[in-house]
């Protein structure tokens, strides 16, 4: 680990204007996978600024029937809350698939969404990796690919984004606020936040150099039967092969979000409407641009029939 500096934030926009006015800094919150990065060398930050002293912790309601989400948080705070579990549980679900306890108890509402992929090749310094140094090459792409993503990849990187809580907040339509380094703050919607790889896959997010989220606000819940299946290699605390966040109507008819399958949570809105006519029309829809490699085509009828039996439980 090499040598960093440290300075703990007093207000977002400080916390914003440090990072931005020092180059190579980096936020740190829980550091659940900022610390694992830096162990490693793959993360090399100059400076840290510590946002954990900002009381972006509460969790609110908002005046149009929805939640405002403190940036910072905890993963089992948020997973336990009252509205959450009753309104929202296809976010509860989603985040206690995610991690061990231990994990959920310091990662923090902002940080989950900044997590870095798991792809082997970005982990490994001895392979050339776009994402971990630009240029360099993807090993992923004529290396072993079972985990990789099969659609909203480039021929720069096949990577994708790990995490689970975001799949829900895609389907949730959540909206991502933010505090820029000129004190300026923005709301983006989730829908827009993670980016997808193209030619500069190393930049994973639309934040900009210093920008600090400071909450996650979600709309009126959508009502339904929430659910969120995730496939794994082991059953404890495996990174998704595929995941389905779903909420189903009374008539059929809902939402779905897939994870484990590309940059982002994976939610094409168009291939909601023919939830009615089974997973098979779904899937087809939403992974119609698919590029799977020869390791992981099977990521898409997977797809399929984990959605079949969200339908089928929705019906019993």
């Amino acid at each position: 680990m090499r040598a960093f500096t440290y300075q703990r934030a007093d207000s977002p926009a400080a916390a914003a204007q440090a990072v931005a006015a020092t180059k190579g800094a980096k936020f740190i919150a829980g550091g659940t996978n900022l610390l694992d990065l830096v162990k490693l060398e793959i993360e090399v930050p100059t400076h840290l600024v510590d946002v954990q002293d900002l009381g972006l912790d509460t969790i609110e309601e908002t005046d149009e029937g929805g939640l405002r989400i403190g940036t910072l948080v905890s993963n089992t705070a948020l997973s336990a809350h009252p509205r959450v579990r009753r309104d929202y549980a296809v976010l509860t679900r989603a985040i206690q698939a995610g991690a061990s306890g231990q994990l959920r108890n310091k990662a923090t509402t902002g940080g989950n969404l900044l997590q870095r992929t798991r792809c082997s090749y970005f982990y490994d310094t001895n392979l050339p990796c776009n994402k971990r140094q630009p240029g360099s090459g993807c090993a992923a792409i004529n290396g072993v690919s079972r985990q990789l993503g099969v659609i909203g990849t480039s021929d720069k990187c096949i990577a994708t984004y790990p995490g689970d809580m975001a799949v829900a907040m895609r389907l949730l339509d959540a909206v991502v606020e933010t505090v820029k380094s000129d004190g300026m703050t923005r709301s983006i919607p989730v829908a827009d936040f993670h980016r997808l790889w193209g030619d500069t896959p190393h930049i994973e997010t639309v934040l900009e150099p210093g920008e600090l989220i400071t909450a996650v606000t979600l709309p009126r819940p959508p009502g339904g039967r929430h659910f969120y299946h995730k496939v794994r290699d082991r059953r404890s605390y495996a990174f998704a092969l595929v995941s389905v966040a779903a909420v189903i109507q009374p008539d059929g008819t809902g939402r779905v979000a897939f994870g484990g399958v590309a940059p982002k949570p994976w939610r094409v809105e168009a291939a909601e409407a023919l939830l009615p006519h089974g997973a098979k029309a779904v899937v087809e829809r939403a992974f119609a641009d698919a590029r799977p490699t020869r390791d992981n085509s099977f990521k898409i009828p997977l797809a399929e029939r984990t959605l079949a039996g969200v339908i089928a439980e929705a019906r019993s």
